[in-house]
C-alpha cells in the first residue's frame, strides 16, 4: 500500500509463467532434432516414441564453451591438486631445517654456551667478592646464561638417569607382546608423545621465567627449585616415552614377519582418514602442517636411534645395515606421500589454494628473524617449539643415552674421534644457520616488495593492469630490481634490528603474539577461499502468462 499527495493507489504485482509453447520451444532447443515437436503435452497425450528418444540420446553434442568459466575453475583445481606436493615440500624442508637446526644447538653450542655461563659465574662471583664488579646490586648472571645453565644441567642429569634403563629388557618386553597390543602400545605412545609436546614446553618457560623473573616484585611463584624438578620430571618420563617408541620400531624392523611394520605404517591411513574429511581454515591448516613437519623429523630421529641400536646388536656388520636400510627408506617414504595425499585433499576440501604453504613458509621466516636479533625475545629453538611443537631436549636426552651405549670411547684415538666429530656437528649446524638466516632474508625481503607493491601500486604496473591483462609483458618493479644490490649485512640490519626496534616487523597479531601463539601468522593481504562464482543469468524471450496481484 503507497499513499501521495493525491490520494492513495493500489499497487499491482505481475507474476509471469511460460506457456506450453515456450516450453516445447525451449525443448527443441536443446534436443536439436525436430523429433521434439512431436511431443504433446495435452491431457492424456504421450510423448515421443522410443526411438525418438534412443536417437536424441545418441545424436545430441555438447558445447562446453557455453559453461566456460565453471569448466576452467575445475581444471585449474586439478592444477592446483597437482601442485600442492611441490610447494607443501619447499614448507616442510624450511621447516624441518628449523627442527634440525633446533637439535643440533643441544650438541654443538648448548655445551659452549654451558661453560662460558659457568665461566662467568666464578668470574663474576670472584669480582663481587673484592669489590671489583660495577654491578653489584645486578644478578650474576644474566638472564640468556641463566637459561643456558638450566638447560644443561636438565640435560645432564636426565641424560644420567637415562643411562640406568635397560633397553636390552626394554626390548623384550616388548618382543613378547602381540601383534595387536604392539600396534595399539604404538598409537597410545604417538599420542602421548603429542600430548607431552604440548604441555612441555609451558613447563620449560615457567621455569625460565621464575628463574629470571626480576627480584622487585612480589612473588606469585612456587621458587625455582619446585619448577626445576618439574622440568627434569617432564623431560626425563618424555625421553622415556620416546625410548620406548624407538624400542617397538625397532622390534617391529627386526622381527621375522613384517606384520607389525605393515600395521604401523597403515596407521597413516587412519591420520588421513581423519585429518581430510574435517572443515580447516588458514590457520587449522598451519598447526597441521608445523606438525607434520615435526612429525617428520621425530620419526627421522627414531630411524637414526634404531639404525644404531640394531649395528650396535650386529657388531656394526655392513650387511645388516644394508638389509635395514630398505626398511627405512619405505617407511619415511610412505609418510612423505600419506603427507602429500592428505595435504591435496585438504586444500581441495576446503578451497584453500597452494599458495598458502607460501604464507606459511614466510611465517617461519618472521621468527628467524626475531630469534637473530641481538636481544631477542626468547631462543630459537623455543619458537620452533612454540610453531610446530617440536622440544628438542627429550630427543637429545635419548640420543645421547643410545650413543653412550653404543660407541664406547677407548684410548687417544676415540678421544680424537670424538672431537672431529664434535667439529663437523658444529659445521654442519654454521652451515644450516645461514642457509635458514638467508632464505628467511630473502622471504622477508620479497614479502616487503609484494606488500609495498600491493599498497603503493607503480605507474607501470598499473598500466600493465588496465591495458595488458591479456598479454602481459615481463618487468620489475623498483624493489625488486634495487634488492639484488643490498649486502647481507645491510638487509639483516634493516630488517632484523631497526624495523623490530623502531616499528613491528610485522603486524599486531604476528609481533610478540607469535612468541607465544601457535597459530598467530602473517597472512594479510591474502585471500585463501575462492571467490564466489557470480553466475550470469540471462532471462530468455517467450510468451508469459501475466497475472496481478493487488495489495
Amino acid at each position: 500500500m503507497t499513499s501521495n499527495t493525491d490520494g492513495e493507489h493500489h499497487q499491482t504485482k505481475k507474476l509471469r509463467f511460460k506457456t506450453v509453447s515456450s516450453v516445447q520451444q525451449s525443448l527443441s532447443d536443446i534436443s536439436g532434432d525436430k523429433s521434439t515437436k512431436d511431443v504433446k503435452c495435452k491431457d492424456g497425450d504421450k510423448s515421443a516414441s522410443l526411438f525418438a528418444f534412443l536417437h536424441v540420446e545418441l545424436t545430441r553434442g555438447y558445447l562446453l564453451e557455453h559453461d566456460e568459466e565453471r569448466f576452467s575453475a575445475r581444471r585449474e583445481k586439478v592444477y592446483s591438486f597437482i601442485k600442492i606436493p611441490q610447494e607443501l615440500e619447499k614448507f616442510m624442508a624450511y621447516g624441518f631445517f628449523q627442527c634440525a637446526d633446533s637439535l643440533l644447538f643441544v650438541y654443538t653450542f648448548l655445551p659452549l654456551r654451558f661453560l662460558i655461563a659457568f665461566w662467568s659465574f666464578f668470574n663474576r662471583l670472584f669480582r663481587r667478592c673484592f669489590g671489583l664488579y660495577s654491578h653489584p646490586n645486578k644478578s650474576i648472571l644474566k638472564p640468556a646464561e641463566t637459561c643456558d645453565v638450566l638447560k644443561g644441567f636438565i640435560l645432564v642429569i636426565c641424560s644420567i638417569l637415562m643411562c640406568y634403563i635397560d633397553t636390552n629388557m626394554m626390548y623384550h618386553l616388548v618382543k613378547s607382546q602381540s601383534v595387536m597390543k604392539l600396534y595399539i602400545f604404538y598409537n597410545m605412545l604417538e599420542v602421548g608423545d603429542r600430548l607431552f609436546s604440548a604441555f612441555g614446553q609451558d613447563t620449560i618457560d615457567a621455569l625460565f621465567w621464575t628463574a629470571t623473573e626480576p627480584r622487585d616484585r612480589r612473588r606469585e611463584h612456587l621458587g625455582v627449585i619446585p619448577h626445576l624438578l618439574f622440568a627434569m620430571t617432564y623431560v626425563f618420563l618424555h625421553s622415556l616415552l620416546v625410548l620406548f617408541q624407538a624400542t617397538t620400531l625397532n622390534v617391529a624392523f627386526n622381527s621375522n614377519n613384517k606384520s607389525l611394520l605393515i600395521i604401523m605404517m597403515s596407521n597413516n591411513f587412519v591420520e588421513l582418514k581423519g585429518s581430510v574429511f574435517k572443515k580447516f581454515d588458514k590457520n587449522n591448516l598451519f598447526q597441521v602442517s608445523c606438525s607434520d613437519v615435526r612429525e617428520r623429523l621425530h620419526l627421522s630421529v627414531l630411524l637414526f636411534i634404531v639404525v644404531l641400536q640394531t649395528m650396535k646388536e650386529y657388531m656394526w656388520k655392513e650387511e645388516r645395515f644394508w638389509i635395514l636400510a630398505p626398511d627405512c627408506i619405505l617407511v619415511l617414504t610412505f609418510e612423505v606421500i600419506i603427507d602429500w595425499v592428505k595435504h591435496a585433499f585438504i586444500t581441495r576440501f576446503n578451497e584453500i589454494p597452494y599458495g598458502v604453504y607460501r604464507e606459511y613458509t614466510v611465517s617461519l621466516a618472521y621468527d628467524v628473524a626475531q630469534t637473530r636479533q641481538k636481544y631477542a625475545f626468547s631462543d630459537h629453538s623455543d619458537l620452533v617449539a612454540r610453531r610446530m611443537g617440536f622440544i628438542p631436549l627429550p630427543l637429545g636426552v635419548v640420543i645421547t643415552r643410545v650413543l653412550v651405549h653404543a660407541v664406547k670411547v677407548d684410548g687417544l684415538a676415540a678421544i680424537l674421534l670424538v672431537f672431529i666429530a664434535y667439529l663437523s656437528l658444529i659445521s654442519v649446524r654454521v652451515l644450516v644457520s645461514i642457509v635458514i638466516l638467508g632464505k628467511a632474508c630473502d622471504l622477508i625481503a620479497q614479502h616487503q616488495t609484494d606488500k609495498n607493491d600491493n599498497i603503493h601500486p607503480t605507474p607501470k604496473k598499473e598500466a600493465k593492469d588496465l591495458y595488458s591483462r591479456d598479454t602481459p609483458t615481463p618487468h620489475k618493479s623498483p624493489e625488486v630490481e634495487v634488492a639484488p644490490h643490498k649486502s647481507p649485512a645491510q638487509l639483516q640490519y634493516l630488517v632484523l634490528e631497526d624495523a623490530i626496534m623502531t616499528e613491528p616487523l610485522v603486524d599486531a597479531s604476528v609481533g610478540a603474539a607469535a612468541l607465544f601463539s601457535n597459530s598467530a601468522i602473517d597472512l594479510n593481504g591474502v585471500c585463501y577461499l575462492n571467490d564466489k562464482m557470480n553466475a550470469q543469468i540471462k532471462q530468455e524471450s517467450g510468451d508469459y502468462l501475466d497475472t496481478e496481484i493487488v495489495s
